[in-house]
């Protein structure tokens, strides 16, 4: 049975931080300091830091889960895409803030089933577009990303700790129009 996709409650705020904090590490530079990994991580990846994004309009976090295990989550972010807008082709545009799951759960489609209620959740708020930054080294990042329709615009600048990564990639992909009225309401995506 595919694990359940849906909507972050309030009640996920502390378990997606443990996935948080347990995931994000995997996906940075090899050359970033393990000081600067917790201290990206307790500025951005708490319990408390997650309730703040639960409670925000301009978000959406959707999580991959078999019963009360989080396998991972991706973050939607409305607003003003700042410097990186420049690259970006489509609007109204939503950036995918965050994109994580457990090593576990690599390989076994559980990426592709949440990375499609993502998009299906971006498109039903009314965007044409969305948009990531993704560090050019993580090559296996880079081939999901790819896989799932997302091309190569630009390149911004990333802050970990103290360290600044001018080497991640902006990738942008069109969504298929979509309404509220439509989000899918199944067993596998529910709101």
């Amino acid at each position: 049975m595919p694990p359940e996709i849906r909507l972050a409650g309030a009640r996920d705020a502390a378990p997606l931080a443990r996935v948080a904090a347990a995931t994000f590490p995997l996906a940075c530079p090899s050359d970033t300091t393990a000081d600067d990994i917790r201290s990206f991580i307790e500025a951005n990846l708490t319990a408390a830091r997650f309730a703040e994004y639960l409670a925000d309009p301009g978000r959406a976090i959707l999580l991959a889960a078999e019963g009360q295990e989080i396998l991972g989550y991706s973050m939607l972010v409305s607003g003003d895409p700042g410097e990186v807008g420049a690259a970006l082709t489509l609007r109204p545009t939503i950036e995918l803030g965050k994109f994580f799951l457990v090593g576990t759960s690599h390989g076994n489609g559980t990426a592709g089933r949440l990375m499609a209620a993502t998009f299906e959740e971006a498109a039903a708020r009314g965007n044409r577009g969305i948009w990531l930054g993704v560090g050019r080294q993580n090559a296996r990042a880079n081939a999901f990303y790819e896989k799932q329709g997302f091309v190569v615009v630009g390149t911004k600048e990333f802050r970990v700790g103290g360290q600044v990564f001018e080497r991640d990639l902006v990738r942008e992909r069109a969504l298929e129009p979509r309404s509220v009225a439509k989000r899918p309401v199944t067993s596998s995506f529910s709101s």
